[in-house]
């Protein structure tokens, strides 16, 4: 990795930090060692665009401001994020994923909990169905929520929309990632 950072060939991968790559070379190594060990198939280019993301193992090297709302990335600096729930216990490693057009922030922790303590008395039987998405045993059910019917048709305009473009140009992009946040 350090010969290809300095090479003349590959100058831009010294724009990048150095442990997603070191990372993703180990990603790469344990993909190989599943496939010669007959745990899963030969390793495939992954197409661009598609599940971009990048892993930050080094837990030293990122700082975590929660009362501002921001995390340091090394390269990258400090970068604003809207808080979904509080970060508890130690950051082990932070991945930075794309998904229909953003951008998300991944931190995984590490931290001990006790174990939970169940509070009902009586058991209830839980019969899953087709009609009705869940019957009880004590006589109540539950409609299927059935959220698709609601988006059918700004899906149906989105994909038919998409289908006009001329594939992989950036109006096609634009629609497919409307396409995806709907879905």
């Amino acid at each position: 990795l350090t010969e290809w950072r300095n090479g003349p060939e590959t100058p831009w991968l010294a724009d990048a930090p150095v442990h997603p790559l070191q990372q993703t070379l180990k990603d790469l190594e344990r993909a190989y060692a599943n496939f010669f060990a007959k745990r899963a198939n030969f390793p495939r280019f992954k197409k661009k665009g598609q599940h971009d993301s990048f892993r930050y193992p080094d837990p030293k090297q990122i700082k975590l401001d929660q009362a501002n709302s921001r995390i340091f990335l090394p390269k990258l600096g400090w970068v604003r994020y809207r808080n979904s729930r509080e970060v508890l216990g130690t950051v082990k490693n932070v991945t930075v994923s794309q998904s229909c057009g953003k951008w998300f922030v991944s931190i995984q922790t590490e931290r001990e909990i006790q174990a939970p303590v169940p509070k009902a008395t009586s058991a209830v039987g839980i019969d899953m169905g087709v009609t009705r998405f869940a019957t009880l045993s004590d006589g109540t059910f539950y409609a299927p929520l059935n959220s698709f019917k609601r988006h059918e048709d700004r899906l149906r305009k989105a994909q038919q929309a998409m289908s006009r473009k001329t594939k992989f140009s950036t109006n096609w992009k634009k629609a497919k990632a409307r396409v995806q946040r709907i879905h």
